[in-house]
């Protein structure tokens, strides 16, 4: 059995034109090469798997060739040292490696030291490396790689030279990907390579890794479904199919199509984050300027152009913040499937139209009305519509029509009675009275001055007419914010309390009207504002009803002092 060499390990870049996504890092890297103007000190730093450490290895290769287009393998390995900073982090080790610092090479220009994870090196560490560091020898050269460049202290990162490696983009991932089936003789599907780019999340080596694994799995032939069953990922079809059944407002289905979701073994989190993409997606797909944005193949891009183009903004909008708020509350639920049903039903209904409810499904059949008593067709005649239905009787003579009314269902909008016998039915129906209070324009009503005295006044006489109407919550909430004038004729009232304030502004309506009247001014505002500095304070214990009755009159000290009293 011949020994299997990973993808990762066979395909790692030996030159600068191989490393992938790349481009203007290595194309620095050669020019510095070619005029001699390479530092002593580089850092490599970015996600793991984007080409740190092969960069470092060919640049190691490159500066020891006499020339860029030198075609003679001339072995440097000798001249180029790996240190392991995750398992060699010590004082010791880096002495070690200062010792070797100062004997220059035996073959070639310079010595190389790759030193990875830099970022695992102790405090001590870099602090005995930093000397060599700033003023290494003329033939050794410093190349430190690391993916947590924030843990590297900072005169280290001043004395190097930085490089930043971004992720590796989706679609040069399956470029990549393509180029290594043709020399693989394996055929794939664009869109299985795509799924593989994306799962790979940025990674070269994570995306040649789960390509042999998705390879093992279903041979030489790659196919969407085989990938994204081996993956464990949800197909796009799904979210497609989703979001149609969404679209149609039809709920019992999209309950069935998320409930064939968990019989596949997938959770509830991962589907409902993922349709949150898929919106994101469908916005993205519906402005030309920003189909860039869409990551995806060119097969699946047909598709979100076309489900685009039936999902409105007012329907995405809603559906992204309700799928991504369900998301954010997954983890703390306790029944997370009805969590995500809910959502479900929510999004289903957002562009639902009330005029779906008049279909021939809901229609009443004449046969209902025939049977009904004279007194309940009088009223049904009053209160709809009638159209005349033509039917026939089953009898042996030729069919004879019969002319039956159909009452068509009407719904109007009746104002429902407000019930007085509970609390909840009190506040609907005060709730009513402040919606019935519509604002009106008085732009050409008068604006007469007044001063903060008249003010004070009307507000004293608002609270004693509240009293009389037995208004006594928002009468109180009177007395605890006292008015204050501001420019514009504007109103200042500060609470103690979000509770009160909330009390106030169901009754703002009528103070405004009574204090325009009283003062003959309709350009007044009330704005209500809550002061946590506000606090009245109230008195439990008798020491404390002793302190606030001394406050009122200290000379209840002296009384108590005199006679030797006890609170």
């Amino acid at each position: 059995m011949e020994h299997f060499i990973v993808s990762a390990r066979k395909y790692r870049p030996q030159n600068f034109e191989d490393v992938v996504g790349q481009q203007a890092i290595t194309n620095t890297l050669e020019n510095a090469i070619k005029n001699n103007h390479l530092a002593q000190a580089l850092l490599f730093t970015g996600p793991r798997g984007v080409g740190k450490t092969s960069c470092a290895r060919i640049l190691a290769k490159r500066i020891n060739q006499e020339s860029s287009d030198n075609t003679t393998e001339e072995d440097f390995a000798f001249n180029i040292f790996e240190l392991d900073a995750a398992s060699n982090n010590s004082v010791d080790d880096i002495r070690n490696l200062t010792d070797q610092v100062r004997i220059p090479p035996q073959t070639g220009k310079y010595k190389v030291y790759i030193i990875d994870e830099v970022h695992m090196l102790s405090q001590a560490a870099f602090n005995a490396f930093l000397k060599t560091l700033e003023e290494p020898p003329t033939h050794a050269i410093f190349i430190l790689a690391t993916t947590e460049k924030h843990k590297i202290i900072p005169t280290i990162l001043s004395r190097c030279q930085i490089f930043d490696f971004k992720r590796i983009g989706v679609l040069d991932a399956k470029n990549y990907l393509k180029i290594i089936c043709e020399r693989e003789n394996i055929t794939a599907e664009d869109d299985a390579l795509h799924i593989i780019a994306q799962k790979a999340d940025g990674a070269m080596r994570d995306a040649l890794s789960i390509f042999d694994r998705v390879v093992s799995f279903s041979g030489n032939n790659l196919t969407r479904e085989a990938v994204t069953q081996n993956l464990n990922v949800l197909d796009y079809e799904v979210y497609f199919n989703m979001t149609d059944l969404l679209l149609e407002n039809k709920i019992p289905e999209v309950l069935m199509a998320y409930n064939d979701v968990l019989s596949k073994g997938f959770e509830g989190q991962h589907f409902i984050s993922g349709l949150a993409s898929h919106f994101r997606d469908l916005l993205v797909a519906k402005d030309t300027a920003t189909i860039s944005l869409l990551e995806v193949g060119d097969t699946v891009k047909k598709k979100y152009l076309e489900q685009a183009a039936k999902a409105s903004m007012a329907f995405l909008l809603p559906a992204i913040d309700k799928t991504n708020d369900c998301d954010l509350k997954y983890k703390s639920s306790k029944n997370q499937r009805l969590l995500v049903e809910l959502c479900l039903m929510q999004v289903a209904s957002i562009n639902f139209d009330g005029e779906k409810k008049k279909s021939s499904n809901f229609i009443i059949p004449a046969t209902f009305f025939t049977s009904l008593s004279p007194s309940v067709k009088k009223v049904q005649k009053e209160v709809t519509p009638t159209t005349k239905v033509t039917t026939t009787t089953a009898t042996s003579e030729a069919p004879k029509p019969i002319v039956t009314e159909v009452k068509k269902p009407s719904i109007k909008n009746v104002k429902r009675r407000t019930s007085a016998l509970s609390l909840k039915s009190l506040q609907e129906k005060r709730e009513v009275k402040v919606i019935s209070d519509e604002e009106e324009n008085f732009d050409n009503h008068p604006k007469t001055p007044f001063t903060e005295e008249q003010l004070k006044e009307a507000w004293k006489k608002y609270y004693f007419k509240l009293q009389e109407l037995g208004e006594k919550n928002i009468a109180s909430i009177l007395l605890a914010g006292q008015p204050s004038l501001k420019a514009n004729f504007e109103i200042l009232v500060n609470l103690p309390n979000n509770l009160m304030k909330s009390q106030l502004e169901k009754g703002r309506p009528g103070l405004l009207k009574f204090l325009r009247e009283r003062l003959n001014n309709y350009g007044i505002a009330v704005t209500i504002n809550v002061s946590e500095t506000i606090e009245k304070k109230f008195a439990y214990t008798p020491h404390e009803k002793y302190e606030k009755l001394k406050e009122k009159n200290p000379l209840l000290e002296k009384l108590k002092n005199t006679f030797g009293l006890d609170i």
